[in-house]
């Protein structure tokens, strides 16, 4: 993580029973991704993975402050779709486990 960035979780929960479509999935997956490159951040989905049945995901990312957080998430097509909304809190780590 960079010094003076800041991390925070989003949770996002979905809106209906409607399930994302295919080009809003691999748009999403696209954006997170140029993110990552960019900055620190780490994504995942909640669900079972056997049925494909996705029901939410959480991803952690660093940014400069609430207002770019904000803006990096409503720029995400899976919150811009209208299918998902999300959850965003700051979060300040007090225990990391040493890298192996």
């Amino acid at each position: 993580m960079k010094v003076g960035k800041m991390l925070f979780v989003r949770i996002d929960f979905k809106n209906g029973e409607d399930e994302v479509s295919e080009k809003v999935a691999i748009d999403s997956a696209a954006y997170l991704k140029q993110l990552s490159e960019e900055r620190y951040l780490t994504a995942g989905v909640f669900g079972d993975m056997t049925t494909e049945i996705i029901d939410g995901a959480m991803i952690v990312f660093e940014a400069e402050n609430l207002a770019e957080a904000q803006a990096i998430s409503d720029a995400d097509p899976v919150i811009q779709s209208g299918l998902y909304h999300y959850e965003l809190k700051q979060w300040h780590v007090m225990i990391a486990s040493a890298e192996k």
